[in-house]
C-alpha cells in the first residue's frame, strides 16, 4: 500500500480522534452538573491523550485531495475501528482503574453496540463513566450506518442495493440523492429518535439522566445500562414498552428513514426486510408469551410484555434485559439462542447474520425445490423488487460460511482457555452477533465478563470487531495479494 494512502487513511483517523476528543467533554460537563468531580482529571487527559494523537496524524497526513480506491476503504474501515477503540478505553483505565485488557474490551463493547460488560456496581458508579458507556454506543451506532450505506455497498458485502425500494418504482425517484445529503438525514434521522427516545422514557418514569443513557443505549441496539438489573429495575411497563420501541427503530434501515424524510411515507412498511422483521417478532411475542403465560402465573399481557421486552433485545442484539430469562427453562434457552443469530435490518445500527439474508437464503432453497420438480422451468428469483444475480448469491454464502466459522473458531479458542462449552458457546455467539449477554451462570444476562480470563476478553473483543464490521471486511486484509500494488 502506497504511502500517500496511508497517510490519507491516517488524516482520516486523525479526525475521528479528534471527534472522540471533543466527546468526552460530555462527560466531563457531567461531573461538574453532579458535582462528582473524581474522574474529572482522568477524562482530561484521556481527551488531550487522544486530541493531540488525533492532530498528530491530521498534521502529518494532511492530503491536497483525498482520494481512496474500494480496496483502501478496507483499511480505513478497520483501522479506524481498532483505534477508536484504544482510545476510548483511556477513561476507563484511569477513571476505574480497569487493567487495559478489560478497559479496552469495555470500550470495543462500546462502540460496537456489543453491550457485554465487565463492569459492576452500576447503580452507583461515577455519572462521568455512564454517560461515557452510552455515548459510545450513540457514536459506534452512527458510525456503523454511515459504513453500512456508503461503504459496504462498496466492498459488496452489506446487501444494501437489495433495499433501495425506490429504484424500482416507475416516478424514476432515486432513495439516494448526494452523498452529503443521505449523511445529512441520516444524522437528522438519528438524532431525531434520540431526542425521542429521550423525552419517552422521562415521561414514562425514568430520570432524565437514566432516560439519555438508555435512549442513547436502545437507538443504538447497544444495551449498557446505568443499572446491573439493567431495565428490570424500572417497574413501569411503559418504559419497557418505550424501550422495545426504540430497539426496533434502531434495527430499521436507516437508508428508509431518509426515504420518508424526503416524501414517501410508505418506505419502511414496503420495504420486505422489514415486514419480515416486524413478522418475526410479533409472531414470536405471542407464541413465546402464550406459553410463557401457561407455565408461570403472570396476566397474559404481562407476560407478553416480558417475553416481548427479552425477544426484542435479543432479536435487535441489543441486550438489555427485563428479568433472567435464562431461569425460564430448556426451551426458551434455545429459543434466545436461536434468534441472537437473526439480527435487525441491513443498514441499522442491529447487529447479527441480518434479517434479509434469511429471506434470500429461503427464496433460493423454494427455488431449488421448484427447480427439482420441473427441471427445465425459467425461475425469477427477487428481493424487494431486485433480482437475485449470481453476485448477491455469493456474498451472502461467503459472509454466512465466514460468520459460523468465526463463531466456530472463537468457541473453540474460549474453551481451549478453560470454559464451560455454554459459555464459550455463547459467549461467541454473542461477540460475533453483537448481542451482549450470553447464557448460562457466569456470563448471562445476570452475570458479566469480568471473571473471564484475559485471554477469553481478547478473543471476545475480536469477535465483537469481526461481527460489526461484517467479517469479510477484516478478512481480506490477511490476504497477502492485498498488500501487493
Amino acid at each position: 500500500m502506497a504511502l500517500p494512502t496511508l497517510r490519507t487513511i491516517g488524516f482520516i483517523i486523525g479526525i475521528f480522534l479528534i471527534t472522540l476528543a471533543i466527546s468526552m467533554v460530555v462527560p466531563m460537563l457531567t461531573l461538574l452538573i453532579y458535582e462528582r468531580t473524581g474522574d474529572l482529571n482522568a477524562f482530561l487527559w484521556s481527551s488531550l491523550i487522544t486530541f493531540v494523537a488525533g492532530l498528530a496524524l491530521v498534521i502529518s497526513g494532511r492530503p491536497e485531495k483525498i482520494h481512496l480506491r474500494p480496496r483502501d476503504m478496507y483499511m480505513l474501515t478497520v483501522s479506524s475501528w481498532v483505534t477508536v477503540g484504544l482510545f476510548a478505553a483511556l477513561p476507563f483505565l484511569f477513571a476505574h482503574r480497569l487493567s487495559y485488557t478489560d478497559a479496552y474490551f469495555e470500550s470495543m463493547s462500546g462502540i460496537t453496540a456489543t453491550g457485554a460488560t465487565v463492569l459492576s456496581g452500576l447503580d452507583n458508579m461515577s455519572p462521568g463513566i455512564l454517560i461515557w458507556r452510552s455515548l459510545l454506543h450513540w457514536l459506534g451506532g452512527i458510525g456503523f450506518i454511515g459504513m453500512a450505506v456508503a461503504i459496504l455497498p462498496m466492498l459488496r458485502i452489506g446487501g444494501m442495493r437489495l433495499f433501495q425500494t425506490e429504484s424500482s418504482d416507475r416516478t424514476g425517484d432515486k432513495v439516494m440523492p448526494r452523498s452529503h445529503m443521505v449523511a445529512k438525514y441520516i444524522v437528522l434521522s438519528y438524532v431525531g429518535i434520540s431526542l425521542f427516545g429521550t423525552w419517552a422514557f422521562w415521561a414514562a418514569g425514568m430520570n432524565l439522566f437514566d432516560a439519555i443513557n438508555h435512549a442513547m443505549s436502545a437507538i443504538s441496539t447497544g444495551g449498557f445500562s446505568t443499572s446491573d438489573q439493567s431495565l428490570a429495575k424500572w417497574q413501569q411497563p411503559a418504559v419497557h414498552w418505550v424501550a422495545i420501541l426504540l430497539m426496533i427503530l434502531g434495527s430499521l434501515p436507516f437508508a428508509l428513514y431518509v426515504a420518508t424524510l424526503r416524501g414517501n411515507r410508505w418506505a419502511l412498511l414496503r420495504d420486505q426486510q422489514v415486514r419480515g422483521l416486524l413478522g418475526l417478532l410479533l409472531f414470536t411475542w405471542l407464541v413465546m408469551g402464550t406459553w410463557y403465560w401457561l407455565t408461570t402465573q403472570l396476566h397474559w399481557l404481562e407476560a407478553v410484555r416480558h417475553v416481548a421486552f427479552n425477544v426484542t433485545s435479543v432479536v435487535t442484539t441489543t441486550g438489555f434485559a427485563l428479568g433472567d430469562y435464562s431461569l425460564w427453562g430448556n426451551f426458551s434457552l434455545m429459543i434466545f439462542f436461536y434468534l441472537g443469530f437473526i439480527g435487525g435490518c441491513s443498514g441499522s445500527t442491529a447487529g447479527g447474520i441480518k434479517i434479509f439474508r434469511f429471506q434470500v437464503a429461503y427464496i433460493l432453497l423454494k427455488a431449488n425445490l421448484y427447480q427439482l420438480i420441473h427441471p427445465r422451468a425459467v425461475i425469477k428469483q427477487q428481493y424487494n423488487g431486485h433480482r437475485l444475480d449470481e453476485d448477491i448469491v455469493r456474498s451472502i454464502l461467503a459472509f454466512s460460511f465466514f460468520f459460523t466459522i468465526t463463531i466456530a473458531a472463537i468457541a473453540l479458542g474460549l474453551a481451549l482457555l478453560g470454559l464451560d462449552w455454554m459459555t464459550a458457546l455463547t459467549g461467541a455467539a454473542s461477540s460475533v452477533c453483537g448481542v451482549g449477554p450470553g447464557l448460562g451462570e457466569i456470563i448471562g444476562p445476570a452475570g458479566n465478563f469480568a471473571t473471564l480470563p484475559d485471554g477469553a476478553k481478547w478473543l471476545l473483543t475480536l469477535g465483537m470487531l469481526l461481527g460489526r464490521l461484517e467479517i469479510v471486511t477484516v478478512l481480506v486484509l490477511f490476504m497477502p495479494t492485498f498488500w501487493r500494488h
